[in-house]
């Protein structure tokens, strides 16, 4: 007679790495960051909490898996044809960013790991091969490597910020528009605040990486 403990024969075991990280991702699409926690993932799996550690030994270790998995295809997805190095540098920021997008609170899981898989440093090394092939030094490459992350990664978390609802169920855009307007001063502000208190993140990102690729076309 088999141990009570011993799964049935052929029965799937309801624990693994890859389903434990795309329940934490459902979750974390549901609920957000903050309410992802081992125990409510330990919940939705069935399973005791102890048992997700023979995984993952800390929820950061678990948030590094999440990123990486978001990262998953984003090389494939920017992957174009005979197009120059800016349009695929901008290919690979919009990868980037609609990975992030895909899910709730996405950035500030991505921005908060140092992933070393596949998923992460097939981007970078990517990134900077696209560089280092249009004739910039390993330097500038690497550099721009971490400027294009860092302000896609910046200008994502922002985005998901300021869509979020927050007190009073006022979004972070709406908050801005109420403070600037109800005060004295701020004339310039007041004067820019359509553009400020906008919500086509798509136009501002444009722009912002617009600014990037032009600065790297006057370098080189």
């Amino acid at each position: 007679m088999s141990s009570s403990s011993t799964p049935a024969r052929g029965r799937p075991s309801r624990i693994d790495r890859a389903h434990t990280v795309q329940t934490a991702l459902d979750l974390l699409d549901q609920s957000g960051l903050d309410a992802l926690t081992m125990r409510r993932l330990a919940g939705a799996m069935g399973v005791q909490a102890g048992a997700l550690y023979r995984y993952y030994a800390t929820k950061q270790e678990l948030l590094t898996a999440m990123s990486e998995q978001m990262m998953e295809g984003v090389v494939v997805t920017a992957a174009g044809g005979d197009i120059s190095w800016s349009e695929r540098l901008t290919a690979l920021a919009h990868a980037l960013r609609n990975a992030l997008l895909a899910h709730r609170d996405g950035a500030r899981v991505f921005a908060g790991t140092h992933s070393t898989g596949a998923g992460v440093l097939g981007f970078a090394d990517t990134l900077v091969g696209v560089l280092r092939e249009a004739g910039f030094s390993g330097d500038d490459a690497a550099r721009t490597l971490y400027t294009v992350a860092n302000f896609t990664v910046g200008h994502t978390l922002e985005e998901q910020a300021a869509t979020a609802p927050e007190e009073g169920d006022q979004t972070g855009a709406e908050r801005l528009r109420s403070a600037v307007m109800s005060g004295s001063d701020y004339p310039h502000l007041k004067g820019t605040l359509a553009t400020l208190a906008s919500t086509d993140f798509d136009r501002n990102f444009e722009f912002g990486l617009g600014l990037l690729i032009e600065g790297l076309k006057a370098r080189r």
